[in-house]
Parts: structure tokens; sequence; C-alpha cells
């Protein structure tokens, strides 16, 4: 690959989280300690960028250097890879919190498919294939959002089934809920691996994509796990 095959899309990531901030190239610069002139010319797609630059640009911008990375490889924002091969998230939320959380998620720029259900029967038929969702692609998501107040299954019950099953339990989980503390104990206990307040913002998800150290933009594998074949009878 041309190194100008890189450089222009990882300038148009810098300006874009850049803005999403809503500061300058010289506060960029002074955060980083690069030079104005520097930023400017990285922004441009002019400038060979070293490792140690992009995780001084990454720290300022407040993202993890895979997030830095991923979104450089879109065009403007607009889908970090092709649809195809992105995986599902799946946001496990009550109904009344469903269009201000998939607002949060677009604006934060998250191009994965994302699957919403609201309570935690709908959530465990999803992630195992079975009742409603029987019929459905036979891959996993390989996120889940779960709302700790879920109805007819809480969320920390959700998450144990879903820990306790070797089919589901490797799937990153990250725990919402309007008061945390409660849950946050059992949550650890669970295997949740991180965990957010509601309302969510776009600082605190990419928080918490610097702590998992997640790209929002999440690749199939190619041996992605499949959910079983049924047994004929």
């Amino acid at each position: 690959m041309r190194s100008s095959d890189v450089k222009k899309p990882f300038g148009t990531a810098v300006k874009a989280w850049r803005g999403r901030l809503g500061i300058s190239q010289e506060e960029l610069a002074e955060r980083s300690g690069l030079h104005r002139t520097y930023i400017s010319d990285v922004e441009r797609g002019a400038r060979n960028v070293s490792l140690k630059s992009i995780e001084k640009l990454a720290d300022a911008l407040e993202v993890s250097v895979s997030t830095l990375l991923a979104y450089g490889r879109t065009d403007e924002g607009a889908g970090l890879f092709a649809g195809d091969d992105l995986v599902e998230i799946l946001c496990a939320i009550r109904a009344e919190e469903v269009e201000a959380t998939v607002l949060t998620l677009k604006k934060a720029n998250i191009v994965n498919n994302i699957q919403v259900v609201n309570d935690g029967v709908s959530a465990l038929h999803y992630l195992f294939g079975t009742d409603e969702y029987a019929g459905r692609a036979r891959t996993r998501p390989r996120l889940v959002l779960l709302e700790a107040d879920l109805p007819k299954m809480d969320g920390l019950e959700v998450l144990r089934r879903l820990k306790a099953d070797a089919r589901t339990s490797a799937i990153p989980v990250i725990l919402i809920g309007s008061t945390l503390n409660a849950n946050v104990g059992a949550g650890q206990r669970l295997g949740a691996a991180a965990f957010l307040a509601k309302p969510l913002t776009f600082s605190n998800l990419s928080q918490v994509a610097a702590q998992l150290n997640l790209s929002w933009g999440l690749l199939r594998t190619p041996q992605a796990e499949a959910l079983p074949e049924k047994k004929s009878r």
C-alpha cells in the first residue's frame, strides 16, 4: 500500500475527532506536544506520521490508537468497512430509552449493524437464535450493550446466562444503568467488561472504547462462531 493511501484517511480521522472535541489545531498541538504546522500537515495528508506521534495524537484526542486508526479508514466517517464485513452489536435496552440510545450511538460514529431488543428474554432469544429469532443469520453479536433494569428478565440475569454458556461467554458486555452502584459489584463478578451510567453520551462511550481497546468498526473473523444447527428429530 502506498503511503499516500494511508496519510489522507488518517488526516481525515484526526480532523474529524478534533472537530468532535471542538478544539483548534493550536489546542491539539498543545495537547499532543506537536507543532501546529505538523498538525496541519497531518490533516492535509501531507505528513508521514510516526507511531509515537500517532500515540500522542490519540491521547490528545481522547480515543484509543485502534479507534483513531479504524476511523482513519473511513470516507469522512461515512463507514469504517464494507457492510458485509461488520459484525452486529446487540443493544438490550428498555423501549423508552431506544431513540436516545441509538442517536448517541450514531453520534459516536458507530457504523455496525445495531440490533435492538427491549427485554431480557428477547435478548437471550437473540443471542442463542431461539424463539422469534430462530431463523436469523447464524452468527452472534460481538458486543452487547445491556441495561441492568430490563423487563421480563433483568440485565444481571441475562449477563449470568450469557457468561455461563461457552457459546457466548467471550462476548464483551457493557452494563448500562441509571445508578450502577448496586450493580457494578454483581456485574464484575458475573463478567461484565465495563459499566456506563445513563444517559449515554459520546464522551462516555469513547472512554469505554478506549478502556476495552475497541474499535467500533468490529470485523467479523473468518472463523466467526456460528449457532449450532438444529438436530433433526
